[in-house]
Parts: C-alpha cells; sequence; structure tokens
C-alpha cells in the first residue's frame, strides 16, 4: 500500500523538486513522498564543467541516509549523474532510479526518430551515454537528436518561469520530422502542456515516466 511506502526523491536542485511533486501529484497522489535537496551538486557541476571527482562518494553517502531513513525507493531526479546512479544501485536492495531510465523505457518502446532537449549542458553526455547503454542491452537502435535549449536554465535559475517555458517550447514549435519528443530534465516538465500544444507528436516528461514505472514497482 502507499501508506507504507517511503520514497526519497534526491534533487540536485530545488528547480526539480516542483515538477516531481506535481507529477506524484496527478499520478500517484496516494504515495508517501520525502524530498532531499543537495543543491551544492548543480552549482559545483557549473563550476568544474564537469563531475568533480568527490560526486561518487557524496552519493553513495545520499544512498546511505534514505537506506538509514527506511526508503523504500529512491528516485534522483538530476539527469547529470546517470553513471554515478547506476553504480549506486549495485550497493542497496532497494529499487533506485535516475531521472531518466522510465523515460528512456518508454522512447525506446515507441521507436522512430526522437528529438532528446535538455536546458543544462552537462546533462548531454551523461544522457547520450546512458541511453546508449540501454539500447546496446536491449540490442536496439534509436535515432536520437540531443540539444541544448539555450538561455532556458539561466531563466529558471533567475527566477522567470514563464520565459523559461517559452523558450522551450518555441524550441519545441521549431522540431520537425520526429516521432517522440524528449524532455531530459526534470526541471523542464513546467513547459510541457505549452509545448505540447506546438507539437503533433508526443512530449514525454523525465518526472512522469518516473513515476509511472515506481508506482508499477511498488504496488505491482
Amino acid at each position: 500500500m502507499a501508506g507504507s511506502q517511503k520514497i526519497y526523491l534526491i534533487h540536485a536542485g530545488d528547480v526539480s523538486m516542483k515538477p516531481a511533486l506535481a507529477s506524484f501529484a496527478t499520478l500517484w497522489p496516494e504515495a508517501r513522498v520525502m524530498n532531499l535537496l543537495e543543491d551544492s551538486l548543480v552549482q559545483d557541476v557549473r563550476d568544474a564543467g564537469r563531475l568533480p571527482d568527490s560526486i561518487p562518494q557524496r552519493f553513495d553517502l545520499l544512498g546511505q541516509y534514505c537506506v538509514a531513513a527506511e526508503a523504500t525507493a529512491i528516485l534522483f531526479t538530476c539527469s547529470a549523474f546517470g553513471a554515478t546512479i547506476e553504480a549506486l544501485k549495485l550497493k542497496h536492495s532497494i529499487p533506485i532510479l535516475t531521472p531518466n531510465e522510465a523515460l528512456f523505457e518508454e522512447v525506446i518502446e515507441r521507436g522512430g526518430k526522437v528529438a532528446l532537449l535538455t536546458t543544462f549542458g552537462p546533462s548531454i553526455p551523461a544522457l547520450t551515454e546512458e541511453l546508449s547503454e540501454m539500447l546496446a542491452l536491449r540490442s536496439a537502435t534509436l535515432d536520437v537528436d540531443a540539444m541544448l535549449v539555450e538561455g532556458a536554465f539561466d531563466a529558471l535559475l533567475a527566477g522567470n518561469h514563464a520565459k523559461h517555458d517559452q523558450i522551450i517550447a518555441d524550441k519545441v514549435a521549431t522540431l520537425k520530422g520526429y516521432n517522440t519528443i524528449v524532455f531530459g530534465q526534470f526541471s523542464m516538465a513546467s513547459a510541457s502542456a505549452q509545448a505540447q500544444k506546438l507539437s503533433s507528436v508526443p512530449v514525454l516528461t523525465t518526472p512522469d515516466c518516473a513515476v509511472r514505472k515506481l508506482k508499477k514497482l511498488l504496488q505491482g
């Protein structure tokens, strides 16, 4: 039952928290959700221009904390740390999800040509590597164009949510010839409704896909 669950969301930036909670409220309102915010992670990646060497140990500690707090599942919400989260999965028996694995599973199942959008540059190599590994495990192929939506993340950090959403929606309006459009970060989900109105193909978001997968894993 949902009341016996204790799902921890680990955020590397507060911009991911609201979209994640909105997806739970819509798709699984009975779920018991906890939030753990460590927002120096994103800032340290931005400053270094890469993943700092301290990241694996810091994620180990975050995982240990959630397990000690009797988490029944952990969902990470920042897309720049896929490989580190995969390593963490091997250390604990509870379900631990990267932000994007459920999204990528749906994308692979749909097939066709995919536009993978991000607003945070360091997320692109992490996302493409994670997707490539999933495709290899399934002996599958997918035609993916990964692209950065310039200026949207800066608008979000400045508190201009309307501008953030508009920049993303404007980018979606220019995309032609794709079977699916994918928002590769939790923080982009707020633009999905606006973007979907401008697209004739499905726009998938990371939090919606993640909540659907968690609900299936924990409720059967």
